[in-house]
């Protein structure tokens, strides 16, 4: 076995859904101004008795039970998370507890929007490497933890949930080379920061960013899969605003792609965005098995990651 290959996937919401209309009556807003900026239409969000780790080991349960695997087939649990309200034990640790994953070396990974992309590349290389045979990688945010209620910039954006991969050793590739790379000088153009902490940034500088300079960045990993873009069967995107996702992909040149719009109905979800909306597309059959699919994260520190898999 020389490569690593995703297995499985599964996602999971919170029951509650935040509409448009629902904000409308907390902020100064109205559906008309939300989709017309963002396109987003409604949120899921996680009651104060949800916890980040409760909503990764649910994704990451339906992910297993889709690979056909017990939880002692896992040897590392990467929660990739910005969300997480305790220092220790890591949700790593707290979602291999709940599900009774037996002794795995458990790592949250910290890359806001970008994490899950990080997180998989990491499982990747440790499987091929020979340090795992079993890799549960797990995106999840609960970002109503961290929003501001009553500012209509960024309350407007945020959902919670999370999604999983199962990983595992493969004779071929299913998980291509990773592109990753971050601008920290622009760090402060996406933010959790402060007691409490609270999710801000500068969306006019993100915009410019994500549309500008991370179209060619997405192609190269294409071509270090060994593809054209016009051979991807998907596009999954971090989930940020369907202003920032329809011209990166249209750059790109995925021109035979589906091209995940998870956001209009599950809004911001930061690391959870791209499991969520890789899992539904599986889900829904809009991407069958073998198809080559790019994922891309990017957001928080001005990071990205991205890499082309194979359809589970």
């Amino acid at each position: 076995m020389n490569g690593s290959r995703i297995a499985a996937v599964g996602h999971y919401q919170p029951a509650k859904v935040l509409t448009n209309e629902d904000l409308a009556g907390l902020v100064d807003t109205s559906d008309e101004w939300i989709t017309s900026r963002v396109g987003i239409r409604t949120r899921h969000i996680a009651g104060p008795d949800e916890p980040v780790d409760e909503l990764a080991a649910h994704a990451a349960a339906k992910a297993l039970a889709a690979a056909g695997l017990a939880p002692g087939d896992i040897d590392l649990v990467l929660v990739a998370t910005s969300t997480a309200v305790d220092r220790s034990p890591n949700m790593a640790a707290r979602v291999a507890a709940r599900l009774g994953i037996p002794s795995p070396a458990a790592m949250d990974v910290n890359v806001v929007c970008a994490g899950f992309t990080h997180a998989l590349a990491t499982a990747d290389h440790a499987v091929r490497a020979g340090a795992s045979t079993r890799a549960l990688v797990i995106g999840a945010d609960k970002m109503s933890d961290v929003t501001d209620w009553s500012d209509r910039t960024t309350c407007v954006l945020v959902g919670d949930g999370a999604g999983a991969a199962v990983v595992e050793a493969a004779e071929e590739t299913g998980i291509g080379p990773v592109l990753w790379g971050s601008v920290p000088e622009m760090g402060h153009a996406v933010r959790i920061e402060g007691t409490p902490a609270r999710f801000a940034q500068e969306g006019q500088s993100v915009y410019r960013w994500a549309t500008t300079q991370l179209p060619p960045i997405a192609r190269k990993a294409c071509e270090r899969a060994g593809l054209a873009p016009e051979e991807l069967a998907g596009v999954v995107l971090h989930q940020a605003n369907l202003r920032i996702i329809e011209p990166l992909a249209e750059k790109i040149g995925a021109v035979n792609a589906v091209v995940a719009r998870d956001v209009a109905e599950s809004g911001n979800t930061s690391a959870a965005s791209i499991p969520l909306a890789f899992s539904k597309l599986v889900e829904q059959g809009a991407i069958s098995t073998g198809d080559p699919v790019l994922l891309f994260g990017f957001g928080g520190n001005l990071s990205y990651a991205g890499q082309v898999v194979r359809c589970p």
